[in-house]
């Protein structure tokens, strides 16, 4: 069989896709893809916003600090489920991590794994990410739940989900900061 070029540029395209679908080496490349196709979330409209109301949600910090959700009634708060295995989530950090570096003291921010601690710690520092990571202790609340991660909820101080984002995004957006501010006034 003779190899003409256009088979040669065939089986070149092939092998790239199977490297970026298949190996390791691919997930720098998901992560980027990631962050050139995330936009700034959208705002739930108020008359489809859900209410939070089951705050009974114990969390547990990396280094075995733990949080009752119920403490942060009446707050604005950011939830994200993420992993370090998946790279919308891994793509969306860095703007989570300035959105942090500016409402951190502000905003109640929960970033929300499931993965083993020592691997989670290890991804933030080798990141320099300085995001509080928990990890749940108990059912998370249903209206809370999501089949698919990156999965992102901004809950207003009187627990209506005013952000229900699935998929990467641009949190360090300007639309973003504009409706905490709102949050935060209210």
């Amino acid at each position: 069989m003779k190899l003409t070029k256009d088979k040669i540029i065939n089986l070149a395209v092939l092998i790239a896709a199977g490297i970026i679908l298949f190996t390791p080496l691919g997930f720098p490349v998901k992560v980027f893809v990631n962050k050139l196709i995330s936009f700034a979330p959208t705002e739930v409209s108020k008359d489809e916003q859900l209410k939070l109301t089951d705050y009974n949600w114990k969390l547990i910090s990396s280094d075995q600090q733990s949080l009752n959700f119920e403490q942060y009634k009446n707050s604005v708060i950011v939830i994200n489920f993420w992993a370090t295995w998946c790279p919308p989530c891994v793509a969306e950090m860095p703007s989570f991590q300035d959105l942090y570096d500016d409402y951190g003291t502000k905003v109640v921010f929960l970033f929300v794994t499931n993965e083993e601690v020592p691997v989670v710690d290890a991804f933030m520092k080798k990141k320099g990410y300085t995001l509080p990571v928990y990890y749940p202790q108990n059912t998370t609340p249903s209206i809370l739940k999501s089949s698919a991660i990156p999965a992102t909820f901004v809950i207003s101080k009187t627990g209506e989900i005013a952000i229900d984002k699935t998929g990467a995004a641009d949190w360090n957006s300007e639309s973003t900061r504009a409706l905490l501010d709102r949050l935060l006034e209210h």
